[in-house]
């Protein structure tokens, strides 16, 4: 498969994220490539990572197909043939195309993150444990980094452009959606983390916490978009090395970030762009831990033909 850190495709490109690249098909379609970009402390690195794009697409595609009976959705196709065969305009362009894309009906994307958390990490236990909050709102006392929160906590963010995003009350959410569209998407939210959750761990893994996004169609119908329940946008830990009060090994792009924190404490990168040349071994750790996710989580090995 080619390492991509950009597409070029003969379509309108609106948008380029971190990771992926958005065009316009039509009016009510869009495509999604997922490049092999990675970021880390809000700096895109120079190296791609092999086959990240494909686990992110693939992945998605994988949940869209399990969570049908819950929730609509964006996914029209993740398959190249078939997508081609739905943009004729796309011909030629299959190597680009293939693990890597997903044809997606179009919608309009409400301005907030619905995060959902089941145990206590990263920023949440970063205040918890110097206020005994989350977003401002008092959490029970005891709880050490890695508990498990019984039920799961709906934690509502802002989408920043760039940076880090900021964690919001559900009364800030309701101040900006309002009450029917906050009370349908926390719902929503609940539903699909549960059965992910549920479903993850027949598979040995933990989805510590993860966050959705949504968006509406033209007629009003709320559908679950973008990436869901990635080793991207979520916690993905080892059910069997579990142990509350530390900090969990995770099947993401930690590598690059115990080896980014290295070269940070080693006062060899100040943490702004450019980053450093990440090493040949940190890419080859990053990329298996990615298709390490997709095979416990699917039970099978990534194929892209």
């Amino acid at each position: 498969m080619v390492l991509m850190t950009t597409s070029d495709l003969p379509l309108k490109r609106i948008a380029r994220g971190k990771v992926r690249d958005v065009y316009e098909v039509d009016a009510d379609r869009l495509l999604l490539v997922a490049t092999d970009r990675v970021s880390a402390y809000d700096v895109v690195m120079a190296e791609p990572i092999p086959m990240k794009g494909a686990v992110l697409t693939q992945v998605s595609a994988w949940w869209f197909r399990q969570l049908g009976d819950l929730v609509k959705h964006h996914m029209i196709a993740a398959d190249a043939d078939e997508i081609i065969a739905a943009v004729p305009a796309l011909k030629g362009h299959r190597a680009a195309l293939v693990g890597r894309a997903m044809l997606c009906r179009r919608g309009t994307v409400f301005p907030i993150e619905c995060v959902i958390r089941g145990y206590l990490s990263g920023s949440a236990w970063r205040e918890y444990a110097k206020s005994g909050t989350l977003a401002g709102e008092t959490l029970p006392g005891g709880l050490e980094e890695s508990s498990r929160l019984d039920p799961p906590i709906f934690s509502p963010a802002t989408k920043a452009e760039s940076g880090h995003d900021e964690n919001i009350t559900i009364g800030r959410m309701r101040e900006v959606l309002g009450s029917d569209v906050t009370s349908e998407l926390e719902r929503l939210t609940r539903q699909i983390y549960t059965k992910g959750r549920d479903v993850a761990a027949r598979h040995g893994i933990i989805i510590a916490d993860t966050k959705f996004e949504f968006g509406h169609t033209r007629a009003g119908e709320i559908i679950l978009i973008d990436e869901v329940m990635t080793p991207d946008s979520s916690r993905f830990w080892p059910a069997d090395g579990y142990q509350p009060g530390r900090p969990q090994p995770s099947f993401d792009k930690q590598p690059l970030r115990d080896w980014l924190d290295v070269e940070r404490h080693a006062d060899r990168w100040n943490g702004d762009a450019p980053p450093p040349r990440l090493p040949a071994e940190v890419v080859e750790a990053t990329s298996k831990r990615y298709l390490e996710a997709y095979r416990r989580l699917t039970g099978a090995d990534l194929r892209v033909s």
